[in-house]
């Protein structure tokens, strides 16, 4: 296992994710949730992801670049569907009862919530890509699933801590909608490339 690929993965894999949906998408999900409990869905989205991407390595390359943007157009309308619903539904508690809030923020619904909207947003994503290119331009798989899993789950950690804090300031079925937009924007972008 060399140590140079673990942190040259790490550094590509979390300036490549920083700025992406996968941030956003992790902070929207700290105002609704635990914290913790949205940290721990995410990564056990990302710990399935990474293993997928360097089980695949190379493989990926054989596929048609129409099916992988195709299959991303539809995970960005996926997430914007899911985050819209979201909204929703966080406008309906906040006017309801809080006990039923406090019910929704709480436990494997969290978890679950959390690691389906990552899970979803993350299929033919750049860091997925950049993992299973990793894998087949420097053959050693440990060394880029330790590397792409570490600056995965430091990314979310960040966007998890920056969530909480950001609900002070905003409401949060508004990053929902946010949220929402930019996937229907990305899922806009996909099918324009796709179609072009």
């Amino acid at each position: 296992m060399d140590p140079v690929v673990i942190g040259l993965t790490f550094f590509a894999i979390f300036v490549v994710e920083l700025p992406d949906k996968t941030f956003l998408a992790t902070l929207v999900l700290a105002t609704k949730y635990r914290p913790i409990l949205v940290w721990i869905g995410v990564g056990l989205a990302f710990l399935v992801q990474t293993t997928v991407a360097v089980l695949l390595g190379h493989a990926v390359s054989f596929l048609p670049e129409e099916v992988v943007q195709a299959a991303a157009g539809v995970m960005f309308l996926v997430g914007a569907v899911i985050l819209i619903r979201e909204g929703r539904s966080h406008q309906e508690a906040a006017a309801g009862d809080e006990e039923i809030e406090a019910k929704a923020v709480h436990g494997w619904r969290a978890i679950l919530a959390s690691f389906l909207v990552l899970f979803a947003a993350e299929w033919g994503d750049l860091s997925q890509l950049l993992t299973i290119s990793l894998v087949a331009k420097y053959e050693e798989p440990v060394a880029v699933f330790i590397g792409a899993l570490a600056a995965l789950l430091l990314v979310s950690g960040l966007a998890v801590v920056a969530g909480r804090q950001l609900q002070r300031f905003v409401k949060l079925h508004v990053l929902h909608y946010i949220g929402a937009g930019v996937c229907l924007l990305l899922a806009a972008i996909t099918a324009y490339e796709l179609l072009t």
